[in-house]
């Protein structure tokens, strides 16, 4: 399946179903199960999980234009979604044995916070697991869960290693501490995990995640699952924020023509300032979407080789990722402040959409400050962090 071909699994009415259902979304703060049933009842889930358990094995690529498009019906459903499929790829990274348990009941929903929070003890074939574990986005839908661990003996602080361990959602407590004032529908709550037993194959060490060389990279015959983990999450996470602001873009637009100025009696779309913002707003949008493909198509080239991506262009996927966020952000910003106080009634999205990108760009892997040292230190071949997000 290419990306082309994955974007035909929604359409027009998918995305506006999701826009229909936004003001409950939010309510309930998690997906309405209506918006579940399409999602699994489309394909999506399927996206990225390999062919040899039924999957559609669409290259990792294809994940990205729906997750934007769908923002612009709601971007915390895109955001929730959007992870869904693509914990159905970090799950084909596991051990094949995790795999055949996990796939062989789909849909296979997890959420999967992956700092790691988390202590396993070594014990016979696996570890004791403990910890609790913050931003579980879709657990109120999930089967399974995916979290991250330091691993190791508690006498030798040396051996310890972070790992991700998959359980199912049986062995996992849920918190109901996601009040929020964006990205709601999320339904990102705690979870708590005591001493529960995760069996060897269940674990997958974080060093070959990031890099592209965890079990699942030599069991499925496709670059998709040779992708480093870390570009793959951040520019995933990013499309919300991006189909956030070009839907902001189509408000503002329709709006110009409607939206009559007190005190001046002239239509907004008469005022040359108006129209450079949304002249503004249309060319930062378009260099957005041209910075996302040109990032694509270089870890895609690297990829199909069969090379390893190098750490300086992890960082600078991650950077591009962190500016997309930035960038959108601020395109909503100028066109939010041009659309007058009704805006910001609670039954414009307009304001919604600000709120959750708000929320959304506090996620870590968008941190600016951070992201730009990574990608200017590496590139300048300076160590960092061994434990950096790259």
């Amino acid at each position: 399946m290419t990306a082309a071909s994955a974007t035909s699994l929604i359409d027009a009415e998918f995305v506006g179903r999701l826009a229909e259902r936004a003001p409950e979304a939010e309510r309930l703060r998690m997906l309405p199960s209506a918006t579940v049933d399409e999602l699994v009842a489309s394909g999506l889930t399927d996206l990225l999980v390999p062919a040899r358990y039924g999957g559609r094995q669409a290259p990792l690529p294809a994940i990205l234009d729906p997750v934007r498009q769908m923002a612009h019906g709601c971007a915390s459903s895109a955001w929730t979604i959007g992870f869904y499929i693509l914990h159905n790829w970090m799950l084909a990274l596991f051990d094949e044995r995790a795999q055949e348990e996990a796939f062989a009941t789909r849909p296979f929903l997890a959420p999967a916070p992956l700092a790691p929070t988390g202590r396993g003890v070594p014990v016979d074939a696996g570890i004791r697991l403990t910890g609790r574990w913050s931003w579980a986005t879709g657990v109120m839908h999930g089967n399974w869960i995916i979290v991250g661990a330091l691993c190791g003996p508690e006498n030798d602080l040396g051996a310890i290693y972070p790992a991700l361990a998959l359980l199912p959602i049986k062995d996992a407590v849920i918190d109901d501490v996601w009040h929020t004032d964006g990205m709601r529908a999320t339904g990102s709550n705690d979870v708590v995990i005591t001493d529960a037993f995760v069996p060897e194959h269940r674990l997958v060490r974080v060093a070959d995640i990031y890099t592209g060389t965890a079990p699942g990279a030599a069991l499925h015959d496709a670059d998709t699952y040779r992708w480093p983990m870390v570009p793959a999450l951040a520019l995933l996470a990013a499309m919300p924020a991006l189909g956030s602001a070009e839907r902001v873009a189509q408000i503002y637009t329709e709006r110009l023509s409607e939206r009559i100025l007190a005190y001046e009696g002239v239509t907004q779309k008469d005022k040359p300032i108006a129209q450079a913002r949304l002249g503004e707003a249309e060319v930062r949008l378009r260099a957005l979407r041209g910075l996302l493909a040109d990032t694509v198509g270089e870890l895609e080239t690297i990829v199909a080789a069969g090379d390893s991506v190098p750490r300086p262009v992890r960082g600078a996927a991650r950077m591009a990722a962190a500016y997309i966020v930035h960038e959108s952000r601020e395109v909503i910003g100028l066109l939010l402040e041009a659309s007058g106080a009704s805006a910001h009634f609670v039954d414009n999205p307009l304001q919604r959409i600000k709120r959750d990108v708000d929320v959304l760009a506090g996620h870590v892997v968008f941190d600016y400050d951070t992201s730009r040292e990574l990608a200017g230190a590496l590139r300048l071949g300076m160590k960092v962090s061994r434990t950096a997000m790259v």
